[in-house]
């Protein structure tokens, strides 16, 4: 099941491809293989969410979200995906949000319509992410979990000779995405008596290296602002972390150095453990933040980097 949702600046994209040259824009930053990036609904007309009802017949014995309410966003691949699959597989009902349409409704399918929904959305639009947890809570009850992964990959360029283009992209996706995301999310948790925020970060917030001063500071920032979401909804019942993953197997390295080989094999060794993580290595730290296991857990920042800011 599939909303399709979005909007850029004055250009309404809702039953539109993006403004000219977006599409080309966010397959480059998105590190997108094959597809048209397309926000909107086919034909046209009001975004229409057919809701199901009921659940499938998981067990439920032991599932540590079982009843509560996700959405993630950045779901469609890579670490995201994993943290929706992982969700899913302890018992949530999933809203899986990302730009790449196509591939998030097909991830949404998958994992059924009684537990997920795709969506497809621009973390840059205010109105699109309301409208996207709106969505979600239409199809599975009130949220009680918001995980906030839309990211950009960045040119690897010093400072001197990063284009202002690309430095806002990382701004506006990485962190003011996020602070949407977050800002919608608080609000809905605390009516509904509280939840947890998660942030994907980065080990790279603790650290930085040559080229990605953008990618850094973004993720730093979604450091900071875990920390101030933790402070002013603490009396809300609302829970905010950052999650911080090292290298990671996923498509985004796959398209960085060419296939999975090369990239096990330059970046594995900068990791103490040697190796990349696996993409359900981190999801089960999104497990862990957003159940009641981390109920004494707020403003803190779970580093799960193989060991990378030890060096």
């Amino acid at each position: 099941m599939a909303l399709l949702i979005g909007q850029r600046g004055q250009h309404e994209t809702v039953g539109h491809d993006l403004p000219a040259g977006e599409g080309e824009r966010f397959k480059k930053h998105y590190g997108l293989r094959a597809g048209r990036c397309t926000l909107g609904v086919p034909g046209g007309g009001r975004p229409i969410l057919r809701r199901r009802r009921g659940r499938s017949k998981r067990e439920t014995k032991d599932m540590r979200l079982d009843g509560k309410t996700a959405f993630v966003t950045g779901a469609a691949q890579g670490i995201g995906l994993a943290i929706a699959q992982a969700f899913a597989a302890e018992g949530a009902r999933v809203g899986l949000a990302d730009v790449n349409s196509s591939d998030v409704v097909a991830a949404a399918d998958a994992l059924g319509p009684e537990v997920a929904i795709g969506l497809a959305l621009d973390v840059r639009d205010e109105a699109a992410v309301v409208t996207a947890i709106e969505a979600t809570e239409a199809a599975f009850g009130p949220l009680n979990v918001a995980v906030a992964g839309a990211a950009v990959i960045t040119p690897q360029r010093a400072i001197a000779d990063l284009d202002l283009s690309d430095w806002q992209m990382a701004l506006e996706v990485n962190l003011t995405g996020a602070f949407l995301v977050a800002k919608h999310a608080a609000q809905r948790m605390r009516a509904g008596g509280g939840g947890s925020i998660i942030l994907i970060a980065s080990q790279m917030a603790q650290v930085a290296w040559p080229g990605g001063a953008a990618y850094s500071t973004t993720k730093g920032g979604l450091v900071q602002l875990a920390k101030g979401l933790a402070l002013d909804h603490a009396n809300d019942g609302v829970r905010a972390n950052t999650l911080s993953p090292g290298g990671t197997a996923t498509h985004r390295l796959e398209w960085k150095f060419g296939d999975m080989p090369a990239a096990q094999a330059a970046w594995g060794p900068k990791h103490p453990l040697g190796r990349l993580a696996e993409p359900a290595e981190i999801a089960a730290g999104a497990v862990f933040l957003a159940s009641a296991e981390s109920s004494f857990m707020t403003g803190a920042d779970l580093l799960l980097d193989g060991g990378y800011t030890a060096w």
